[in-house]
């Protein structure tokens, strides 16, 4: 009897080697698309991995940080080992419902979310994400916690004309916000931007996001965007690929190029000289859509840009810096 349990160990001893071991969905996450790379379960730890088992032997999988800065932009990423008939994530009231993308046989939602640092305070938010599979519908729902950030202050003394601007334009200023407010709510179905985002111009950043301007002993709202160093006339590029959806002329922001991306993100390019796309226009990522100059109200030449995520405006910096499972993190 001995012998025979002796036969039995070294048998199952050698043959455990030759057994393919088995990695379920939850055991990692998988990149959109864009990259053949994988987020293997040491690196997925940051980004709360969080499997619900479905009918079948199925499992869903979410992805998201656990913590952000105010004002910053992070992503999250639905993975499904199923095909999905339907995604939608829920965050500060907005919803948006993102592509569904295909690798290596994972069925993979992703989408951009962020705060704004106008507005947003520290303190835990909500994020929810509703998928269905076969006709089942699942949920999720996951903290994130915001954090307050320390952002840089900003002494300018400026003509009084641009600071305080006459009440003759103030219809026109109405208008401009009713126009800018409908282009940075549109939320497409179609996702078609990528990370990391093509750098508009080459000259260095000039003025930080989320900078507290203080013009001419006054504070004013936080810089919302990056300016870039850029001469008269000098090509400014789009970020993604996308559709130009407002060519405007704005008091502030001078003549300005908005180009929507799917999925509720919007990339904004104010002071140009001129633009060289119309409304309606598709554009691939890198194509110049402008020039840079300093109409509206800028004491100089330079691009200013804004990017928007479901009408939130987050600072962009991030976006030309870090990969997508960066900012899973």
């Amino acid at each position: 009897m001995k012998r025979l349990f002796l036969l039995i160990f070294l048998v199952t001893a050698l043959t455990l080697p030759m057994t393919p071991a088995s990695v379920t969905a939850q055991d990692y996450g998988l990149e959109d698309g864009d990259d053949a790379s994988l987020l293997m379960p040491g690196e997925a730890a940051a980004a709360e991995a969080e499997a619900a088992p479905q009918t079948g032997g199925s499992a869903l999988v979410l992805a998201a940080p656990g913590r952000v800065n105010v004002g910053q932009p992070f992503i999250v990423r639905l993975t499904s080992d199923q095909p999905l008939d339907s995604v939608s994530f829920h965050w500060q009231g907005k919803e948006v419902v993102p592509s569904i993308s295909v690798w290596n046989n994972r069925h993979i939602a992703l989408a951009m979310l962020g705060t704004d640092v106008l507005k947003a305070k520290a303190g835990k938010e909500e994020l929810s994400v509703i998928a269905s599979i076969d006709g089942k519908e699942n949920t999720f729902r996951r903290d994130i916690r915001l954090l307050s950030k320390n952002y840089p202050k900003q002494k300018l003394t400026l003509p009084k004309k641009m600071v305080t601007p006459p009440t003759e334009v103030y219809d026109k200023i109405k208008a401009d916000r009713v126009e800018i407010a409908e282009a940075i709510s549109t939320n497409s179905p179609q996702r078609t931007w990528r990370l990391p985002f093509y750098r508009p111009v080459e000259g260095k950043i000039t003025s930080l996001y989320g900078l507290q301007r203080i013009l001419n002993g006054k504070p004013k709202n936080p810089h919302r965007g990056l300016d870039f160093r850029a001469g008269m006339g000098t090509p400014i590029h789009a970020v993604a690929d996308g559709t130009v959806i407002l060519v405007g002329d704005h008091y502030y922001a001078g003549n300005s190029v908005y180009v929507d991306h799917g999925n509720g993100v919007v990339s904004m390019y104010f002071h140009s000289s001129e633009v060289v796309v119309k409304e309606g226009d598709k554009v691939k990522r890198g194509q110049i859509i402008s020039k840079a100059g300093k109409s509206g109200r800028s004491t100089g030449p330079h691009l200013h840009l804004s990017i928007s995520v479901l009408g939130k405006l987050v600072d962009p910096q991030p976006l030309f810096e870090k990969r997508v499972d960066d900012l899973l993190r």
